[in-house]
């Protein structure tokens, strides 16, 4: 069982990446978020009218959208106050596009999580808890060097990485839209690059909490053994 204790314990060191992501894209996912990053101080105003309650209204709709059980009918129907579509057909194709990859997202996450909590469950019942935090420690710095990573990345040119990031989940040039367009509107560029912020400071501050506070917790531990004897 020693070698089975072990390959769980690298899984979850491998899964715990995803569980962390999942947290970010839930926060993102919120209402919460829209108002931190409408009010943000040198936040683009929308050259084409909108105000800042027009935003935080219609881009709360939009968000609502991305939640299990909400109609593209939805999307499609809404009107401006002079009775043209919010959305046009490309940006509610698009719509429809995003909330696949989101709710694919959701259910890894889900599965993610359940997978992480309940090899715990097991660990903790089968005298195996220092493995599985093991588990936990490499899966929490792993995580911050894939966050840091990543960021680099971005930093160096963030329309390239948006580009590619775009790339894998989208057909061709689906997801470029006119300034002009409802969607740029609500979310601009620099409210990507606040919300890959956001997501990878969730990362890198979660990924080394893990990391150092499990081998503190062993470090103590072993100095208290010590003391014991």
């Amino acid at each position: 069982m020693k070698t089975v204790h072990s390959i769980l314990s690298w899984l979850i060191t491998l899964l715990l990446p995803v569980a962390l992501t999942f947290l970010g894209l839930r926060l993102l996912l919120t209402h919460t978020f829209l108002e931190i990053e409408y009010h943000l101080p040198g936040f683009p105003k929308d050259a084409y009218g909108f105000t800042l309650s027009d935003r935080l209204h219609w881009g709360a709709i939009a968000v609502d959208y991305l939640q299990p059980g909400s109609s593209v009918k939805t999307l499609a129907n809404l009107t401006l106050p002079d009775g043209t579509p919010l959305f046009n057909p490309r940006e509610v194709s698009h719509m429809q596009d995003v909330k696949k990859v989101v709710q694919a997202a959701m259910i890894a996450g889900y599965l993610d999580w359940l997978v992480v909590l309940g090899v715990g469950l097991w660990a903790r019942w089968g005298d195996w808890w220092e493995a599985y935090l093991d588990g936990i420690r490499r899966g929490g710095w792993l995580t911050a060097g894939l966050t840091a990573l990543i960021g680099i990345l971005a930093w160096i040119n963030f329309w390239e990485f948006f580009t590619v990031f775009h790339s894998l989940f989208f057909t061709g040039t689906s997801w470029l839209f006119l300034d002009s367009d409802t969607l740029i509107r609500l979310f601009p560029l620099p409210f990507w690059e606040d919300a890959f912020l956001m997501a990878g400071v969730i990362n890198l501050a979660g990924g080394s909490a893990l990391g150092l506070a499990l081998k503190r917790r062993r470090v103590e531990g072993v100095l208290w053994v010590g003391r014991l004897r």
